[in-house]
């Protein structure tokens, strides 16, 4: 029920990119579980290899236009990736980027996010099942339907979803977005789809809300279209984080009845987390555990499949919220408690 793969390098800093997502946010958190009393005796009943399936350009398509899955495939793909990580400032110069630190060709990321795009629907059809299922990656919700965004160069969320549809596996959706940004992406891709709803909890305020919402024609910003449940946190409203969420659940689950659920399962509200652009909103430890507890227990009491994405998470101490988690869970899973540790 955890999907992960131990050389998987899941780092950015083989492509010279210096964005603080660290090799430890998989590694160590996997290292954990399997040093736990219980759990690393169990491994065999939770762990789970990358199958390696394939994703086709068609896939793609079922979420991105034609144009940008071609430009993908193409020449412009380096391009794309540089405006995307956004490792050029204003001045052309390189920002957050050192070339001579690279060991992997920028071009190679396309492979790795097709490769993560597959472990998404394996976790996708683990979740269906089993009821559940944790995947060390995936959660790229910025991408937009013509260009990716804020890290994402592909929505894998919504291309997996519409994967599982198309292959007749589930009808409806949610997506349940934890990510301290909010899940702009998926909700422009899915604002006219009744079959997928999406709920987001994130900042109020900061990126990508820090931009204009109108340009100077009238357009609306992608960036400000609403999910179906849109839950902003102001800076200092930490305590309200988790009753709020409560609220939305409970609005969300009278929109409709899934099928399956994909919870965006972003560390990146943590207090403790590297990336500049999450520090307006700082959840504690145990804030943090409430949260995932409460939407684990949510679906659980519903029986709604979950497949759960790390998605954000940036820094040297972030692995501690997913295993924080991931103990707890696998622990019910495999109907254990926290007693057996003292037997």
């Amino acid at each position: 029920m955890v999907i992960y793969s131990q050389g998987y390098r899941g780092g950015l800093e083989q492509y010279g990119i210096l964005i603080p997502v660290r090799d430890s946010k998989f590694k160590k958190t996997f290292e954990y579980l399997l040093s736990h009393p219980v759990l690393g005796h169990r491994r065999a009943e939770w762990h789970l290899e990358h199958s390696g399936q394939p994703i086709t350009r068609e896939d793609l398509r079922r979420a991105h236009t034609d144009g940008y899955v071609n430009k993908l495939f193409s020449q412009g793909l380096e391009e794309e990736i540089i405006r995307t990580f956004e490792l050029l400032d204003s001045n052309g110069r390189y920002h957050r980027y050192d070339p001579s630190q690279a060991t992997q060709p920028l071009s190679k990321l396309l492979e790795r996010t097709l490769y993560s795009i597959a472990g998404d629907y394996q976790c996708c059809q683990v979740a269906l099942d089993r009821g559940f299922c944790y995947y060390f990656g995936g959660g790229a919700h910025h991408a937009q339907p013509d260009h990716g965004k804020g890290f994402c160069v592909l929505n894998d969320i919504v291309i997996v979803l519409r994967k599982a549809q198309a292959e007749n596996r589930i009808r409806n959706a949610w997506v349940i977005d934890v990510d301290a940004h909010k899940g702009d992406g998926t909700a422009v891709i899915t604002q006219d789809d009744d079959t997928i709803r999406t709920l987001s909890v994130h900042m109020a305020t900061g990126w990508p809300l820090d931009e204009a919402e109108f340009d100077l024609q009238g357009r609306r910003n992608p960036s400000f279209t609403p999910s179906d449940v849109d839950i902003p946190i102001d800076s200092g409203q930490e305590d309200l984080y988790v009753p709020r969420l409560q609220q939305g659940l409970n609005t969300l689950a009278e929109m409709s009845s899934p099928d399956l659920a994909i919870v965006v399962s972003g560390a990146d509200p943590y207090e403790h987390d590297e990336l500049p652009s999450t520090r307006l909103l700082r959840l504690s430890k145990p804030q943090m555990m409430e949260r995932d507890i409460l939407i684990y227990s949510f679906l659980k009491s519903r029986g709604v499949p979950a497949a759960y994405l790390m998605s954000g998470g940036y820094g040297e101490k972030i692995w501690e919220v997913y295993y924080q988690f991931l103990e707890w869970a696998l622990l019910d899973r495999l109907g254990s408690s926290s007693a057996d540790l003292l037997s």
